[in-house]
């Protein structure tokens, strides 16, 4: 066996960040005919959905963040601010994603992440099924994945 010299770098590099994702997906494609058969279509890359709740005033009363990808909607963030919690508005920016997830983008899935002292309760009283529990993520804290199947509107 040959033996091999690297020298390792830790500084953050963007140019050589974006070239291990381009070959990172390039080897994913090549190993998956999923992946290879999502090449060139519009469900390839991640498209952006955000839905913003203002108030009377126009300040941001609460918002989603995520984006679909394949068949799925990730949502990233869901905020309420606290004078509006518990009034459902977390439900309908949820129910609208989901809405425009399916019907819009042909998604059949959604998932997420939050935190024990967030959100799991809240998620599965929407329907959506924990798959994931990581204790200890940050430390003292459990991350939870949740996902849920869309129901996909009939044709007809």
């Amino acid at each position: 066996m040959v033996s091999r010299m690297f020298r390792i770098e830790t500084e953050v590099d963007r140019e050589r960040r974006d070239l291990l994702r381009t070959r990172l997906r390039d080897t994913n494609t090549a190993a998956s005919p999923v992946l290879r058969a999502l090449r060139g279509t519009p469900h390839e890359r991640e498209d952006a959905l955000h839905i913003w709740a203002l108030d009377e005033a126009g300040a941001l009363a609460g918002g989603l963040v995520g984006h679909t990808w394949t068949t799925w909607l990730h949502v990233a963030y869901l905020w309420v601010d606290e004078p509006h919690r518990g009034s459902g508005l977390g439900s309908r920016l949820l129910s609208e994603a989901e809405r425009i997830a399916s019907t819009q983008r042909g998604c059949a899935a959604v998932r997420l992440e939050t935190w024990d002292f967030q959100a799991p309760r809240f998620y599965e009283k929407q329907g959506y099924e924990v798959v994931c529990v990581i204790p200890d993520y940050p430390p003292g804290i459990t991350e939870y994945t949740l996902t849920k199947r869309l129901s996909r509107p009939s044709l007809g």
